[in-house]
């Protein structure tokens, strides 16, 4: 007999009353100590940790050190302060679902 189906809950993101009409899965590699720019997203994007540890700061909230098997959520229009590879010698990969109502971009960048 197989091994029974195992589930983990890894994050519950409160999108609002939104419509969604298409979701675009990405998979994202950062060099080691790369660093991605101030920014936002016009929709909600939730995203999973596959290898690595990312810096996490959306404006407003704490900073946060996500690890390889955690997932996360940036809620659309916010400021993403900080989505960084947190070790200088390892690479992170990750993947992102942005969660998009018609043509979106996925990211845009601020400027300050």
């Amino acid at each position: 007999m197989p091994d029974p189906i195992s589930r983990q809950h890894l994050l519950t993101a409160d999108l609002g009353s939104r419509t969604l009409t298409s979701v675009q899965v990405h998979e994202i590699r950062f060099s080691p100590g790369q660093k991605a720019a101030l920014h936002s997203h016009p929709c909600p994007v939730v995203g999973y940790i596959l290898e690595g540890s990312a810096l996490l700061q959306v404006d407003g909230e704490a900073p946060q050190v996500l690890h390889t098997g955690q997932a996360f959520h940036e809620p659309a229009m916010a400021r993403i302060l900080h989505f960084d590879n947190h070790s200088d010698k390892h690479p992170l990969l990750f993947v992102a679902f942005y969660l998009l109502n018609g043509r979106q971009s996925l990211i845009e960048f601020i400027y300050e």
